[in-house]
C-alpha cells in the first residue's frame, strides 16, 4: 500500500528529469535508484522535502535534489514536498516561523500590515531576517525528524499488518483443506 499510495501521486520520473531549474545535476539525476520506491528512500525523502520546504528561499527544488542525490533519498518525493509552501502557502507558514522565532530570540514582533507591499516586505527582511531565519531552520529540523520517522514507522506497521493478514489467510486456508 505505501509504494502504491506513492506511486499515485508521483510525477513521472521523464517530467521531473525535463525540468529547466535541474539542469545543473546533469546525468546524475538519471540514476535509476533515485527514482525507486522502498521504505528508506521515501522516508529520506520525505526528510529532506519537509526540510527544504520551510526554509525561505528560492531555488528550493535544486537545494532539495542536491541533496537528496547524494542521500539516495527519491528524487520527486524530495522534489514535490518542497511545494508545501508555494506561493499561496508561504505567507502564513513564513510568518508563523518568523513569530516563532521572535518568541525564541524574546524578540518583539511585528504587527501586520493591511495591505502588504513589497518594500514593506524588503523592510521587514532588512532588520527582522534573524527571527525569521531561526524559526525556519528549527521548523525545518522539527518537521523533517518527524517526517522521517513518522513514515519509516507507518511503512514498517504497514508491511507487518499486510505479513499477519497474509498469514491469517494462510492458515484459514489450510484448515479449510
Amino acid at each position: 500500500m505505501p509504494r502504491r499510495l506513492f506511486k499515485r501521486y508521483m510525477p513521472h520520473p521523464d517530467r521531473i528529469k525535463a525540468s529547466k531549474s535541474l539542469r545543473f545535476l546533469g546525468t546524475l539525476i538519471h540514476d535509476p535508484n533515485l527514482w525507486h520506491l522502498n521504505r528508506h528512500s521515501v522516508a529520506r525523502a520525505m526528510a529532506i522535502g519537509l526540510f527544504w520546504a520551510m526554509i525561505p528561499m528560492p531555488m528550493q527544488m535544486a537545494a532539495a535534489a542536491a541533496v537528496a542525490i547524494p542521500a539516495r533519498a527519491n528524487l520527486p518525493i524530495s522534489i514535490g514536498l518542497v511545494w508545501l509552501t508555494n506561493p499561496i502557502t508561504m505567507p502564513p507558514v513564513f510568518y508563523c516561523s518568523y513569530k516563532f522565532g521572535a518568541w525564541m530570540t524574546g524578540t518583539p514582533t511585528l504587527k501586520m500590515p493591511e495591505h502588504i507591499t513589497l518594500s514593506w516586505v524588503g523592510q521587514v527582511l532588512q532588520t527582522h531576517w534573524q527571527p525569521l531565519l531561526l524559526g525556519s531552520l528549527v521548523l525545518a529540523l522539527v518537521l523533517s525528524v518527524l517526517g522521517y520517522v513518522l513514515t519509516n514507522t507507518y511503512w514498517h506497521w504497514w508491511v507487518r499488518h499486510n505479513w499477519r493478514k497474509r498469514q491469517e489467510k494462510r492458515r484459514n486456508r489450510d484448515l479449510k483443506d
